[in-house]
């Protein structure tokens, strides 16, 4: 065997070698950059998972501040209506030109004669006629603040009983604001 033949095995056999070494990386390097691929893929799909559900996490929470500010809003408008019934009562209930006022003084001053003669009244001063009128033998005291009616005041001073219209508004209006809601908004 002579030396260039030598040289000629050995070159085979290294570009043989060199080759099957060029195959097998670029099997590797193909199985490398299939693997990338596919976490790739999955990172992909995951972020789009997570930003779905993110985006309709949002969009749950977009409508629920809505409603709730929606309930606010209706909460604000029934009490500015509620607040306004009983101004226009007030203001009604304040006129000296209320229809039925007579017979409501006169309502009340029966009430004050279940409880007793030894009373002075204390009108609201735009009843002081019509109630001193109706007063009877009980003597007229000075006035009171309010939308209409009397305070009843014992002789001695002890005992008074209010019969105010406001006052008697205040109670009323207590007692019958889940009615009085129903009414306006159901």
């Amino acid at each position: 065997m002579t030396l260039e033949t030598l040289a000629k095995d050995i070159s085979k056999s290294a570009k043989a070698e060199a080759d099957a070494m060029i195959a097998e990386a670029q099997k590797e390097a193909e199985a490398i950059i299939a693997e990338a691929t596919e976490k790739a893929a999955t990172i992909r799909s995951e972020a789009a998972s997570r930003t779905e559900r993110e985006a309709e996490q949002i969009a749950r929470e977009v409508v629920a501040s809505a409603r709730q500010a929606n309930q606010k809003e209706i909460l604000v408008a029934r009490r500015k209506v509620l607040d306004e019934t009983l101004a226009a009562t007030r203001a009604e209930l304040s006129s000296a030109k209320m229809k039925g006022r007579a017979s409501l003084l006169k309502s009340l001053m029966a009430k004050a004669d279940e409880i007793g003669n030894d009373f002075n009244v204390r009108p609201v001063e735009m009843d002081r006629k019509a109630l001193s009128e109706l007063a009877g033998k009980r003597g007229m005291g000075d006035a009171v603040e309010g939308l209409g009616g009397f305070v009843l005041e014992a002789t001695d001073g002890s005992v008074s009983y209010d019969m105010r219209f406001d006052t008697l508004l205040e109670a009323s209006w207590k007692d019958e604001l889940s009615a009085t809601t129903k009414i306006l908004f159901d």
